[in-house]
Formats: structure tokens, C-alpha cells, sequence
């Protein structure tokens, strides 16, 4: 799922501490990965991707249910799907925050 943020006023990393994520990594020179864990181990959590393109900022949100696996069978286990509950939740928590 995507959020845009038309002309913010903050830079990427305040705007994504207002609402509780911290910087995770810098993936490219135009987008930057951040994290809000769910719990104790660092999982369930959410992951955000946001790309600065222009002066507007855009979020690609999934949430991570539990650590990635890999060898044999590697599978990522995100949650893209917006109809998730707590998705679905967690997008209308950070519109509400940022876009008011």
C-alpha cells in the first residue's frame, strides 16, 4: 500500500519518529527503509519504504510478521495486502497523523 505526503514541512526521519518509526537503513539516494516493531524481538513489525521524488514523500508500507527466512525454502513473510486488519489499521493511524 502507498501514502503520499504532498510538500512536507520536516524532513523524512522527523516526519517518521512523529509517527513511532525509527531509521532502519538507507536503501538508495532517493529512498530510505524505516521500522516500527509490534513487539519485544523486533517482530511482528511494520516496514516502510519511503521515496523522495520531487518534494513530495511516498510510503510503501508492509508489515513483517515474523524474521525472513532463507537457505532451502526463502520466503520474506510480509503482509502486503491492505484488507489486513492491522494493515489496513496502521495506514489510517499514519494518514490521520501526516495528513491533517
Amino acid at each position: 500500500m502507498q501514502i503520499s505526503i504532498q510538500s512536507p514541512r520536516e524532513n523524512s526521519v522527523n516526519l517518521m519518529r512523529r509517527v513511532g518509526y525509527v531509521f532502519q537503513k538507507q536503501v538508495s539516494d532517493q529512498e530510505i527503509a524505516f521500522i516500527r516493531s509490534l513487539g519485544t524481538s523486533g517482530f511482528p513489525r511494520f516496514h516502510v519504504y519511503m521515496k523522495k521524488i520531487g518534494n513530495d514523500f511516498f510510503l510503501n508500507i508492509h508489515l513483517d510478521q515474523h524474521k525472513e527466512t532463507y537457505g532451502k525454502d526463502t520466503a520474506h513473510h510480509g503482509e502486503y495486502d491492505p484488507a489486513s486488519t492491522a494493515l489496513s489499521r496502521e495506514i489510517e493511524r499514519i494518514q490521520s497523523i501526516l495528513l491533517c
